[in-house]
């Protein structure tokens, strides 16, 4: 059937992905054309206030000038050589990045599943040829709860049976513990003496903004000296600036041995991922034992040096911890008393409403519809868990704006 037989409305719009595209996604029955800082339009011009960013992608905005400006001039002037050979933006890339994150090395790859794909291989080879673990015998322990991609290897330890089941059979090597509970992650490493790293989120994100107890990683990385395994910190949605500190994992002063960064490291507009660790680490891996087509390419390169100059010039931490604390008391204050509002928490502008239902009802999406219709964007996570994760450019108009629509929405419901 030729596209040209829809007509261009937002139900042919939703039809066309229906009948073309996989159904791995369930999206909010909105059509967006448009986007420039924490707003987006859509096909008919009506307005919204963007609180997903793309699941944190966008941290610095939509369409940010100096981001795609970036992109613009450097896919014009050269957009793909692989890596067989040098680029003039790769080096003062890596060189960018390591000295703002603190690393002596960077391994460029593109998602950010890539990214923890790499960080795995990365501590394996380091265990087997560093730490002399037994050959394929390492242990990478895991915290229940985790979203850390869409891999085979990656479901292989998620405890989502959605995101699970049906795809094995399943990759072995990895331990899970419970979020939040340092007895058992010690345990965890006593049981299995060939433990070789701790892959964790400091905050979980996709879990529903699961922040643990102060000290909680700070804990985690004590321990995993102590039996000299490796803090792995997947900080792809909390990290660049998110939380109100360039890392989550900074809040409590904690360096990880291995740093995962994604999402926003593009500012939205390009697949840029990165595997940050020092050399004792970085260099177990040879020339040809790793790679992609893609990683590291010019465009990426030029990209990732903008949108985290963004980031830094214009205090985006900063401001996401100012505007994360001003949402959550304002937002509280006004759903005192809502029936259906159980738990408001977060860390910067990384936040969760817990609606008071069971994750099988359609209550948190019923909301999401309501909020839509008066010009907010948010979605369900885990069924009764609202996300919400603006942009760190948003003002306090907007956040006070924003509160007003939830808590009208909240209110509408509840009668």
């Amino acid at each position: 059937m030729n596209a040209t037989k829809y007509k261009r409305t937002p139900q042919s719009y939703m039809e066309m992905e229906s009948r073309y595209g996989a159904h791995n996604y369930h999206p909010l029955p909105v059509v967006l054309s448009r986007g420039e800082g924490v707003y987006v339009w859509d096909v008919d011009g009506k307005r919204y206030y963007d609180f997903l960013s793309a699941y944190s992608a966008v941290n610095q905005g939509h369409g940010h000038p100096k981001i795609v400006r970036t992109l613009q001039e450097q896919a014009a002037r050269l957009a793909l050589t692989s890596r067989a050979f040098y680029n003039d933006k790769l080096g003062p890339y890596e060189k960018f990045i390591t000295e703002m994150f603190g690393y002596d090395k960077v391994l460029p790859m593109n998602t950010g599943a890539e990214g923890v794909e790499t960080a795995i291989k990365l501590v394996r080879k380091w265990a087997y040829e560093k730490k002399g673990i037994p050959r394929y015998e390492a242990n990478i322990i895991v915290a229940e709860g985790n979203f850390h991609g869409r891999t085979t290897t990656i479901v292989s330890f998620s405890t989502d049976p959605e995101a699970k089941e049906g795809f094995g059979p399943y990759t072995p090597g990895f331990t899970s513990v419970p979020y939040n509970d340092l007895e058992a992650l010690e345990k965890a490493i006593q049981t299995h003496p060939n433990t070789i790293a701790f892959l964790v989120e400091p905050i979980q994100g996709e879990a529903g903004v699961n922040v643990p107890d102060e000290g909680y990683l700070k804990g985690a990385k004590e321990i995993c000296e102590k039996y000299d395994c490796l803090l792995i910190a997947d900080e792809i949605q909390t990290g660049i600036a998110r939380t109100g500190r360039m890392l989550a994992s900074d809040h409590e002063g904690v360096r990880p041995d291995v740093l995962i960064l994604g999402k926003a490291l593009s500012g939205g507009v390009y697949p840029i991922s990165a595997v940050l660790a020092d050399d004792d680490i970085m260099l177990s891996i040879k020339p040809g034992q790793h790679g992609s087509t893609f990683g590291g390419n010019p465009v990426a390169a030029a990209v990732a040096v903008a949108a985290l100059e963004v980031v830094r010039d214009e205090d985006l931490a900063g401001n996401a911890a100012r505007m994360g604390e001003l949402f959550r008391n304002l937002l509280a204050r006004r759903t005192e008393g809502n029936p259906f509002v159980k738990q408001i928490r977060g860390k910067g502008l990384l936040n969760a409403m817990v609606i008071n239902d069971t994750p099988e009802s359609d209550t948190a999406w019923n909301i999401c519809l309501n909020m839509a219709d008066k010009g907010l964007l948010a979605k369900p996570t885990h069924g009764n868990i609202i996300r919400f994760a603006p942009p760190l450019v948003i003002n306090e108009e907007q956040i006070r704006e924003a509160v007003d629509i939830i808590a009208q929405s909240l209110e509408e419901y509840a009668r």
